[in-house]
Formats: C-alpha cells, structure tokens, sequence
C-alpha cells in the first residue's frame, strides 16, 4: 500500500468506508485533534514515569485510535466493523484518577499548567483532549455521534490533569498556584 495517494493535493481526503470530503470536513477536524492528543499522549508515554502509568497511557493511546476510526468511519459499508469504546473502558480512568488521588493533597487551589516537564506535557495533552471534546461535540450535534466517545475525552480529561498533579507530587515538585491579583 502506497502512504501517498496524491488526493489531499486538492484538499480532499476519504473517511473509513470510501466517502471523499473536504479535508476541513467537521469530521476530520474531530478526528485530526484526537490524533494529535495521541501524539501528546505519546510523548507523555515515552518520559520516565511508573510502569502503571506507561500501561495505562498505552491502553488510552489504543482507545483513542480506536475512537478516531469510529469517528473516520462513514457509516456506509456494514462490512466493516470497528472496536468500540465501551463503559468499562470509562471505568478504567475513574479507577486510575481514583487510585492517584489518595496519594494527593487536596485541591484548595487553582494551579497553573506548569511545574515539571512532564507535568507541563500532561497539560498540553489535557487541553488538546478538551479541544477534541469540543469537535464531537459540534459533530454529535451534525451527525449524531456516538456520546460515549464525549463522556471518554470527559474522563479523559479529568485523569490527565490528576496525572499532572501526581507526577509533580511523585518527583517532589511543588504545584504552582494560581495568584488572581499579581
């Protein structure tokens, strides 16, 4: 298979099934943020950090490929069948967000996404998953997409910003406060 195909020359592109649009089509914009969380996911990944962690941030990598091929998908050819994200895959955040925050002060505070190196990533990727979370939304609303994948970049998330918090506590970093009147 050739990776080039010379049809994005002319702005155009195909979506999982055969259907040719405009490579600003609204779901490719939803499907193009969610890959470049993955990025961000993946250089998350490739810093040292626990080996639960690493796991945990390659199942989301998987999930979230997984997502994004439902999301390319046109829905035209039954053929083709696509892994799904499911409640338990929902579960698995709120069991890891759970899981680190024991171990966390508790948050009197707003904090600034900053920190540690690592934790700094952590944020980026948290702001390119509610970026994505805002594309399903308008493409729900165009297309009538799936809402599980809404409530995954939810959880999403909530456990990248308490991934943050864990990995500046974990390194002995101080979180750095937000002061509203500087």
């Amino acid at each position: 298979m050739k990776i080039y195909t010379k049809q994005g020359d002319k702005g155009k592109t195909q979506l999982l099934g055969g259907t040719i649009v405009e490579k600003d089509n609204e779901r490719i914009e939803c499907y193009g943020s969610i890959d470049e969380l993955n990025a961000h996911i993946g250089h998350i990944y490739d810093h040292k950090l626990p080996n639960e962690i690493k796991k945990t941030l390659k199942i989301i990598q998987n999930k979230l490929f997984d997502m994004g091929s439902n999301i390319a998908f046109d829905k035209k050819n039954k053929n083709i069948i696509l892994p799904l994200i499911l409640e338990k895959d929902i579960k698995l955040l709120e069991e890891e967000i759970d899981k680190m925050e024991k171990d966390l002060p508790a948050l009197t505070n707003f904090i600034l996404p900053s920190g540690n190196k690592i934790a700094s990533l952590t944020h980026i990727a948290r702001t390119v998953c509610r970026r994505s979370e805002r594309r399903l939304i308008k493409l729900i609303d165009i297309s009538k997409s799936e809402d599980i994948h809404l409530k995954y970049l939810n959880r999403l998330s909530d456990f990248l910003f308490v991934l943050s918090r864990f990995i500046i506590v974990s390194n002995g970093d101080k979180e750095i406060i937000w002061e509203k009147n500087l």
